[in-house]
């Protein structure tokens, strides 16, 4: 998914999914995270949202361990917040084309 993200939008991280995030105060104020989903694909639509206002995204590597007893999301939770997340991508790249509008991409 990172690499799918990455070729999309255009950016370089090399962790989309692990969750620590830190950002400005102008991107909080410019992004519409208030018309994202409540669920796990929030932290992928902000992050596809930020590169869309062509924001600087940046990460630092940390470690990450994937095991049962540390996660709260199943597979077919996983599988929801995957097929969500190239949702996501779908829109940002027809918003991108001005073929479409979507409210999560309108400031």
């Amino acid at each position: 998914m990172t690499i799918l993200e990455n070729i999309i939008t255009g950016q370089n991280l090399s962790e989309w999914h692990t969750g620590y995030r830190a950002y400005s105060r102008k991107v909080l104020e410019t992004i519409p995270y208030h018309n994202n989903s409540d669920d796990f694909v929030f932290d992928s639509q902000f992050l596809i949202q930020a590169a869309y206002f062509e924001f600087i995204i940046g990460d630092l590597p940390v470690p990450c361990r994937y095991m049962e007893e540390a996660s709260s999301i199943n597979f077919t939770r996983s599988m929801k917040y995957g097929l969500e997340t190239i949702k996501t991508l779908l829109q940002f790249i027809l918003q991108k084309l001005h073929l479409v509008r979507f409210k999560i991409f309108e400031a």
